[in-house]
């Protein structure tokens, strides 16, 4: 069932076209994050010694304000940090301990057992100087083949059309480029891998590359309309691959669900409850959906910050969160989420938001400098 007031919503978020030419993305604006009111944990001195190798349930998260990834031990803090490039967005890990880091300048390979950088992988696509801050050129979503041999990255160009690039995990050198739309928020790889989704957060759409033929399509997936162009709020951001069927699940403003299906491009709509926002998304093999708020866009009528967890079935819980967050992990035994504070607009705060989800419990742990991407380490024989 759609709510009435949410053809109002479209009216009310859509910028001035001088506004627009100045903003070019359209994500909320936030203030300022409010003082913590969970129980915050101070973070661990990572102190001159090497750290020793990270124990299963270590955190790995890209520092978007610094140019390091940060390891974190959930229960106590930052443990170490590793140089990786500017301004670091996503990161992927393999079944091997290697963690692949977007970040402006390449793709950083780093090596989360001996906690050093390997290499660092220069982008074949011209992206102008290397910058930091929300609009800069360079890597953003990144994922890798179910077999681990090929890393997807996608490539921001500002003022146009992204890439995706493929690395060939073997050699650690691009081996293609691909014309994908702009600013590719999020990578996602089928669960066969024969396919490969670049979200396109300014242009509306996904583009669906055959992992093969590296032929490519653009699947529209704009549940609000597409009416305010780079001006508009309601853009797509990230995306989950569900389990059951392949569909890909996009949250939108805690209010619309885009599930589209790669294979015909058809895009359906379900109803969300949240009322923000939304960003991060990640899916875990049941099928649960957990999706990131970030908070209001019309503070009169739209809620605070959240995390979404919608189970298979369509039910919803909605965890309050203190302040923006951008992107969500889950525990290996499904217990606990870790929401990263970075954001990629103002308002952050350098830290993750630890949720027990039986309870609602959350902490807030400092870790990280404007933390974006997050992925929970696995044991070497558990890989």
């Amino acid at each position: 069932m759609t709510k009435i007031r949410r053809t109002s919503r479209t009216a009310r978020v859509l910028l001035s076209a001088a506004v627009a030419g100045g903003l070019l993305s359209g994500c909320a604006q936030a203030g300022p994050a409010p003082a913590a009111t969970g129980t915050v944990m101070p973070p661990a001195s990572a102190g001159s010694t090497p750290a020793p190798a990270p124990k299963a349930g270590t955190l790995l998260v890209s520092d978007f304000g610094a140019d390091t990834v940060t390891f974190v031990d959930p229960a106590r803090g930052a443990t170490g940090s590793v140089r990786v490039g500017t301004a670091p967005y996503g990161l992927a890990v393999g079944e091997d301990g290697r963690a692949w880091v977007a970040t402006a300048e390449g793709v950083a390979v780093v090596d989360t057992a001996a906690r050093e950088r390997l290499a660092l992988v220069p982008y074949r696509t011209d992206t102008g100087p290397v910058t930091t801050g929300e609009y800069r050129g360079g890597g953003m979503g990144i994922a890798l083949s179910p077999d681990g041999k090929r890393v997807y990255v996608g490539v921001n160009v500002p003022g146009g059309n992204g890439t995706l690039e493929v690395i060939d995990t073997a050699s650690v050198e691009v081996v293609d480029v691909v014309e994908v739309g702009r600013r590719p928020f999020d990578v996602d790889v089928s669960r066969d891998g024969s396919a490969v989704y670049a979200t396109n957060h300014d242009s509306f759409d996904v583009t669906v590359v055959d992992a093969g033929s590296l032929d490519a399509r653009r699947v529209e997936v704009a549940p609000y309309g597409t009416g305010g162009g780079l001006g508009s709020w309601l853009k797509p951001h990230y995306a989950a691959v569900r389990p059951s069927d392949g569909k890909l699940l996009l949250p939108f403003e805690g209010e619309r669900l885009a599930v589209v299906d790669p294979a015909t491009g058809k895009v359906g709509i379900e109803e969300m409850t949240a009322n923000t926002h939304q960003h991060g998304a990640t899916v875990t093999p049941d099928g649960t959906l957990f999706a990131v708020g970030t908070g209001p866009i019309d503070p009169s009528v739209d809620r605070g910050p959240s995390l979404t967890v919608r189970s298979p079935g369509g039910v919803e819980r909605v965890y309050p969160l203190d302040g923006p967050h951008e992107d969500v992990a889950v525990s290996e035994d499904g217990r606990t989420a870790y929401v990263t504070g970075g954001f990629t607009r103002d308002g952050y705060w350098d830290g993750i938001s630890v949720v027990d989800l039986a309870s609602g419990e959350v902490k807030r742990l400092a870790a990280g400098s404007r933390p974006l991407g997050v992925v929970v380490l696995r044991l070497p024989e558990s890989r």
